[in-house]
């Protein structure tokens, strides 16, 4: 893709951030109110509205870091995933919380959609299963096997996608929610760190170790629309090439181009459908683990944090511990040469 490096200029830092690396941040639909899941056992809810820099509004405890989180479609009540097996949520205007999933290991993702009128949630764990809850009831309402352990998990529209261990990505039709649709291996040679799907269903993008992004369509019809393409290296020296996992893929909700943040420290808005980078942002001094676009695609939040690319050794109390707003101004996020939104 071609690209023009700009000059970036400073966000906002959070205030009162996680002590421990994000694991995923998501806006509510209703209001600029981001929940922050960290590795320090805490889901946090902040409100922007207020305070350009956030002001805390709400949290909920877990017995092992939160790797996951998601709003429900009203915006007032959120769920959390955690490394102790469990999901739970937390009705933001009540403060009440209760747990409404678990599994047999960590729940890496969690979900909500809708069925028949009905919202529901779906977990994907390391136990190698996805499993769909009724808020209503106790007991799952049904459980699918996996290939493998769940590593990334989307949802959109009736479209589920489910990145496993082995590079395998498994797709399903949620009018149909306990079949799988489609099972095929990444494109990519390497680990899939993330999967997220097009604002409209049609296919979704998955990020990995390698530097590497593929874009892939659900339907057979549309495949010679897929791609791939290098992001989140550096520029070779001696004829090596440093690469870093691209560890976040956000779509924005109106124009449907998308943004990648990676192990590099950098981030990067893309329009997929003309293969063109619409800009580039200089190292903010960490990996970044986690992004997200509010509802109307005004702020870009990431996370800044180490995400153990380099092992055990390289993590330290220096490292840099943040979580930055971004004010989307200008043509930063519109596409180029297509009025197609996807």
């Amino acid at each position: 893709m071609a690209s023009l490096m700009v000059p970036s200029r400073p966000d906002i830092e959070l205030a009162d951030g996680p002590s421990d690396a994000v694991g995923a941040l998501a806006f509510s639909p209703a209001a600029n109110h981001l929940a922050v899941a960290s590795w320090d056992s805490k889901l946090r809810i902040y409100d922007l509205t207020q305070s350009h820099t956030g002001q805390g509004r709400a949290l909920i405890s877990f017995d092992g870091p939160v790797l996951d989180c998601q709003w429900l479609k009203d915006g007032h009540n959120v769920v959390g995933s955690s490394v102790d097996k469990t999901a739970r949520l937390l009705n933001i205007a009540t403060g009440a919380t209760q747990q409404v999933a678990a599994h047999d290991e960590p729940i890496k993702c969690i979900r909500a959609f809708e069925v028949n009128n009905t919202e529901m949630i779906a977990t994907g764990s390391w136990d190698k299963t996805i499993k769909y809850w009724d808020l209503r009831q106790q007991s799952p309402a049904a459980t699918v096997e996996c290939k493998e352990r769940v590593y990334s998990m989307d949802v959109k529209a009736k479209l589920l996608v489910v990145a496993t261990a082995d590079r395998w990505l498994q797709v399903v039709n949620l009018d149909s929610p306990t079949t799988i649709y489609k099972t095929v291996q990444s494109p990519l040679k390497w680990q899939t760190r993330v999967v997220s799907c097009f604002n409209d269903a049609s296919g979704y993008a998955i990020g990995s170790v390698e530097g590497r992004c593929g874009f892939q369509y659900v339907n057979d019809n549309d495949s010679s629309l897929n791609f791939t393409f290098k992001c989140h290296r550096d520029a070779p020296i001696n004829a090596t090439t440093k690469v870093y996992s691209v560890n976040a893929i956000s779509f924005h909700p109106v124009y449907g181009t998308f943004s990648t943040g990676g192990a590099d420290g950098t981030f990067h808005f893309w329009d997929k459908d003309s293969h063109t980078r619409l800009k580039a942002f200089k190292p903010v001094g960490g990996s970044i683990t986690a992004s997200a676009f509010n509802a109307d695609g005004t702020i870009f939040a990431y996370g800044i944090g180490y995400d153990w690319s380099k092992g055990h050794s390289f993590n330290n109390p220096q490292y840099p511990l943040k979580v930055m707003l971004h004010p989307v101004e200008g043509d930063e996020c519109k596409p180029r040469g297509s009025a197609k939104k996807k």
